[in-house]
């Protein structure tokens, strides 16, 4: 009995971190919350069976994941409501981090329901003191739009950024992204971590060239992060690097408006005067 009140949890939603790769890395307290609370909700079920079957835990489990988490939430909402705790694990690391959680937490805000975070393993600040790169100032973006226009944006709105830039990205796509990014934000120093915890840990630190060249034929194994060196302190562009620019984004075919927004972004000149040039570029092309 004295057991079993010491293990008691308060009725409300618990979020629960879970190992990265390495199952030792699971704390004590998100054991005893797994062990206590009345279902677990998860991203995969199955994933979380596994682990669950390592800890020797039963208990029953419901999917809980990007197409569901609004239908999910509002169950969890009545259940803690009605006196229960429960939990939610994403597959690996801090629920709500590129993973399922933000919805969960957004409507137990916006319904006063009680919840609270249990820290633990994190892919993107386990990566970040690896890489070496400075933490003071540290962006963490996650995944890139795969919108070829929302993902242009979102770099051009990071460029300027003089901290640490932190993104998640699919082994298949590492050589691409950072083709891209060498391009886009210049080919800065980069370090590609991958499989963190795991027996074969590896942070391999290059130019963004350089890694794209490295994977291009062979991708990398493992879940990736990549880390990026801050914006560099650089003199104002001139107008041929402004003229430079625009030309190589309308032979992308970017639109002027675009590419005025985008160079203003990345090179710091104003809008209105890269738009003017842009501009003034269109109308020398229809001349000729």
């Amino acid at each position: 009995m004295e057991e079993k009140r010491r293990n008691a949890l308060e009725p409300m939603l618990y979020l629960c971190a879970t190992p990265i790769g390495n199952l030792e890395d699971i704390t004590l307290r998100v054991v005893r919350v797994l062990e206590s609370v009345s279902r677990i909700y998860c991203e995969d079920t199955r994933h979380t069976a596994a682990l669950l079957n390592r800890l020797e835990i039963k208990k029953p489990l419901v999917s809980c994941h990007e197409h569901n988490e609004k239908e999910r939430a509002e169950e969890i909402i009545r259940s803690v409501h009605a006196g229960e705790a429960v939990a939610f694990v994403s597959d690996a690391g801090m629920p709500g981090i590129s993973d399922p959680g933000e919805r969960l937490v957004a409507a137990c805000i916006r319904e006063n329901v009680p919840f609270t975070v249990l820290p633990g393993a994190s892919a993107a600040l386990t990566a970040l003191v690896l890489s070496g790169f400075p933490s003071r100032g540290a962006c963490f973006y996650g995944f890139l739009p795969r919108e070829t226009k929302e993902r242009r944006e979102a770099v051009a709105g990071l460029a300027a950024h003089r901290g640490t830039l932190i993104f998640y990205e699919s082994p298949l796509r590492v050589a691409a992204t950072c083709a891209e990014l060498a391009l886009s934000l210049g080919d800065r120093p980069a370090t590609l971590v991958r499989e963190l915890t795991k027996v074969y840990e590896e942070a391999v630190r290059e130019p963004l060239s350089a890694l794209a060249a490295r994977y291009a034929e062979a991708p990398p194994r493992g879940e990736c992060v990549l880390l990026i060196g801050g914006a560099p302190d650089a003199p104002a562009a001139t107008e041929a690097d402004v003229r430079a620019m625009l030309e190589s984004l309308f032979a992308r075919g970017v639109r002027a408006k675009d590419a005025a927004k985008e160079v203003s972004a990345l090179l710091g000149t104003p809008r209105n005067e890269a738009y003017s040039l842009a501009m003034e570029i269109k109308n020398e092309g229809e001349g000729k």
